[in-house]
């Protein structure tokens, strides 16, 4: 076996190649095109295992090399600095660090997520960057509007939502500043467009809804709509990778920071680290939960009696992400009368 060491990059990577002895085979740049790659590889006898650190275009890398018949791994890349910390640091000795530490097996790995799942995160991602958007525009557009005469201010007295497409029309008909008209049409216009996109994105969420089972089970539970019970699914990618509920917790950074000395022991706020896209559906799914289901109403109260509702909200998402976890380890929705559905 030799083991590969991949310092990549968006445009080229830095390959250092060791035997199993932790001798130097090759080493070099190469571009990030598929046959510069094979060029690199020719002539090495036996077969090669790879490793790169987890990034934005890392997979491209990774199914590059496997295309190729290359064995591959992803390193995380916060572990693998506290491992092989260097004062240092060239692409050269990045790429040669990885290969010794692939070859004696002290790669800290993530997980590998299918080209399938991969697509989902983008969809998932665009969706949210343009409701992001969205609101950006609105903030603007009220913004635009308190900077105008108290005459402006009393035609939309009447107007409940500014924003549907009653108010729109009424925006549009605001007598306003000629620049100041130029700037708003332009921004109804933008949200428009921004509007139709979402309206793309969310068949796009349907039918990952309809595919993916696991967002089904999901929306079973209270709290979980169509787009959290799919970007759940999706981050989650394979609940057999979680081998207890805390696990699960830990990915989704929803468990207090400890710092114990001797006998003294102090649980903080909870960790940075972990997938902030699990914990963010996780905690927005808290309160429409909380309204639906009575017992986690209660769950939420007692930690809010004890500790503040921030602490319970964060305990509430918990549990919220533990029944998750039990039902997709027994393949069962939360809700018995919706069973029948889901089996369909």
């Amino acid at each position: 076996m030799n083991y590969m060491g991949i310092d990549h990059h968006k445009q080229y990577s830095h390959l250092t190649l060791v035997d199993e002895e932790g001798k130097k085979l090759k080493s070099g740049r190469v571009e990030n095109h598929r046959i510069e790659v094979e060029e690199f590889l020719d002539g090495i006898d036996g077969e090669v295992m790879g490793v790169v650190e987890a990034g934005r275009s890392s997979y491209t890398m990774v199914d590059m090399m496997k295309e190729i018949g290359v064995t591959m791994k992803v390193a995380h890349p916060k572990e693998l600095r506290a491992i092989a910390a260097a004062k240092i640091k060239t692409d050269k000795r990045s790429s040669e660090i990885l290969a010794h530490l692939l070859r004696t097996d002290l790669i800290p790995e993530v997980y590998q997520r299918s080209e399938e799942n991969r697509l989902a995160q983008r969809v998932l991602r665009q969706r949210v960057f343009y409701v992001r958007e969205r609101t950006r525009l609105k903030n603007r557009i009220r913004a635009l509007l308190i900077q105008q005469r108290e005459e402006v201010q009393g035609e939309l007295g009447g107007v409940k939502n500014i924003f549907s497409e009653k108010g729109r029309e009424v925006l549009k008909g605001l007598c306003l500043a000629q620049h100041d008209k130029v700037l708003l049409q332009s921004l109804l216009k933008t949200y428009k467009h921004c509007m139709v996109r979402i309206s793309e994105s969310d068949g796009l969420i349907r039918k990952l809804f309809g595919k993916l089972r696991m967002a089904r089970l999901i929306s079973t539970v209270p709290g979980f709509g169509m787009f959290f019970s799919v970007l759940v699914a999706t981050e989650i990618a394979d609940i057999r990778r979680f081998s207890t509920v805390g696990s699960l917790h830990n990915y989704a950074g929803v468990i207090p920071s400890t710092f114990s000395s001797g006998q003294r022991s102090y649980h903080g706020r909870i960790i940075k680290d972990g997938n902030q896209w699990l914990r963010w559906a996780a905690v927005e799914a808290v309160w429409p939960a909380i309204r639906a289901d009575f017992d986690l109403r209660l769950h939420y109260e007692r930690f809010k009696k004890k500790k503040k509702s921030n602490v319970a909200k964060v305990a509430t998402a918990r549990r919220l992400l533990a029944i998750i976890y039990q039902m997709l380890k027994e393949d069962r929705a939360y809700i018995v009368y919706k069973r029948e559905w889901m089996d369909k």
